[in-house]
């Protein structure tokens, strides 16, 4: 439960420190006195979204805290899991600094927002006059039946094996249609890669066949120009051969006279074996050079399928057509490794939507042996209320869609009166019937849920008289199960609470602070004899204020 709470500079707020206690709590106040300050300080607390304007003084930085007396709601698996310090008293901190950074500590350890919002789903429930209006909604109705049903637990299976069951028709429709599209290409594809397989390419091939091809295509020019030049190297009156020879003999006889002489003989001389190497080579090339028009004619036909190939593919190399080639390969391959793995999702989503349908009906029946429990209860209760000819009518029905809580839709169906028909609650409750059947709700989830605090906000709107005072009662009785706040302007509600706070608005000069204050005896009867007769207080209302505590 919340044991304080303190506030500083929070909207009409400078500096508020109060201490609450178990059981009953209300909080009364004039219209816009700040009792919604309050529950925004709380919200903050709890994980709301803040921004500069919840500052009173724009250049301090707003700082609310809490206390929580947790040691007996079983929270430290909680903290083990967040990695944070377990006290029993647990304290929550928020800060908003005046560039609009915000900051929140859980017992000093840093956290962010979505472990406070985490946290705050075993604190607190701030139940508002909106979510009178949500008991019309489906979703809200199957948490109530749940909470009775005791289906907590089950769902959150249920919701875990969903996720997984989605997550893999997902990507089996996603399978399904890339295995539509490839069988449409997989024809072209597999004639694309048969006709570059057919075409035994090699890395490098292309400039070692277009070399061949200019050499076999010009092998008459080769031939006649390699024999001429042997022609000139080798002839015995004036080929070059000789002509060195006679050049290195006089050389020869001049060398022992200069130095000079000597190098120029050791560099004919090295020309003379090169040259001879050179002939030697071109005899050799004039050897190979041989004409073959059927070898020149298979290059040709080989270079021209690489040629058609490489416009095929819109690419200028033979590497690049082995790229080609090896994502071809893959995408024929693909087509059979998506095949199996559709044979084995559809097998895990088979298996799936049986453990499914298995947990949708355990959670089925659970809700059919806790909605006539609901009802007698709910009938009981606004019996109490001034409502004795209600009824109920809630039917379920199993569907063959998975939705987030079941496979069941629902029609909660309400009677206010002997002889009216049955009709949606949305449609046909007022808004006092429908405050009277939440509060009733609240009272009997309250006999199943372990959470430590509820705060009503105006819960009692188009209630007045006996029925409010029945209302408070009904609040008193909950307050033993857990800890009840109520803020009303009913003074029948107000004088049932074990602590009762007022909000009260003041004007200092040209600022205006709100407060939060917790009355005394006397203070507590004059506060509930204005809420019977306004600021002037008659010795009747006072009577009346104490006849109602009393």
């Amino acid at each position: 439960m919340i044991t304080s709470l303190s506030i500083k500079n929070y909207a009409l707020i400078e500096k508020l420190t109060i201490d609450f206690s178990k059981g009953f709590s209300t909080i009364t106040g004039e219209t816009g006195a700040g009792k919604s300050i309050i529950l925004g300080a709380i919200g903050l607390v709890l994980g709301k979204r803040a921004d500069l304007t919840s500052l009173k003084n724009k250049e301090e930085k707003c700082v609310i805290e809490a206390h929580f007396e947790i040691s007996k709601y079983n929270l430290v698996p909680f903290f083990e899991a967040n990695d944070l310090d377990f006290e029993n008293e647990t304290i929550i901190r928020r800060e908003i600094l005046p560039s609009g950074k915000s900051r929140a500590f859980i017992n000093d350890s840093p956290v962010n927002l979505q472990e406070l919002q985490d946290l705050s789903l075993f604190l607190i429930d701030i139940h508002s006059q909106q979510q009178t209006q949500e008991l019309s909604e489906e979703n809200v109705q199957f948490k109530i039946i749940d909470a009775i049903a005791n289906n907590a637990d089950i769902i959150v299976q249920y919701q875990s094996l969903l996720k997984e069951y989605k997550a893999e028709k997902s990507k089996l429709n996603a399978l399904l249609k890339k295995q539509s599209e490839s069988n449409k290409e997989q024809e072209y594809n597999t004639f694309l890669l048969n006709e570059l397989v057919a075409a035994k390419l090699k890395s490098g091939e292309q400039e070692i066949l277009e070399a061949n091809f200019e050499q076999l295509n010009n092998v008459e020019i080769i031939k006649e120009s390699v024999d001429k030049a042997l022609a000139i190297a080798n002839d015995e009156q004036l080929g070059v051969l000789n002509n060195l020879k006679e050049i290195k003999v006089s050389l020869q006889k001049i060398a022992p006279f200069s130095i000079e002489y000597q190098v120029l003989l050791e560099r004919i001389s090295s020309i003379a074996i090169e040259f001879d190497d050179i002939s030697e080579e071109l005899n050799r090339s004039s050897e190979k050079v041989i004409c073959d028009p059927e070898q020149l004619d298979l290059i040709s036909q080989k270079l021209q399928v690489i040629f058609n190939l490489q416009k095929k593919h819109q690419v200028s190399t033979v590497e690049e057509l082995l790229n080609v080639q090896s994502s071809l390969e893959n995408l024929v391959l693909e087509l059979g490794n998506i095949e199996e793995e559709i044979e084995k999702l559809i097998i895990a989503i088979n298996q799936k939507t049986i453990e499914l349908d298995s947990f949708a009906h355990n959670i089925s029946q659970n809700r059919a042996i806790a909605i006539p429990l609901l009802s007698e209860k709910l009938i009981v209760i606004l019996a109490t209320l001034g409502m004795p000819n209600v009824r109920f009518k809630i039917d379920v029905a199993a569907t063959e869609t998975y939705f987030l809580n079941g496979k069941d839709e629902l029609r909660f169906l309400f009677s206010a009166n002997k002889g009216t028909d049955f009709g949606l609650l949305k449609k046909v409750a007022s808004g006092g019937e429908m405050s009277r059947i939440m509060l009733a709700v609240k009272a009997i989830l309250a006999q199943y849920s372990k959470l430590p605090t509820l705060i009503f906000d105006e819960i009692d709107t188009g209630v007045s008289g006996e029925i409010a005072i029945r209302m408070g009662e009904i609040m008193k009785q909950m307050s033993h199960e857990m800890q009840i706040f109520a803020i009303t302007h009913l003074p029948q509600i107000a004088a049932k609470g074990d602590a009762h706070f007022k909000v009260a608005k003041s004007t200092i000069g040209d600022d205006t602070l709100s407060e939060l204050k917790l009355l005394k005896a006397d203070e507590r009867i004059v506060e509930i004899a204005q809420m019977l007769s306004g600021t002037t207080v008659s010795d009747s209302a006072l009577n009346h204020a104490k006849a109602l505590l009393n």
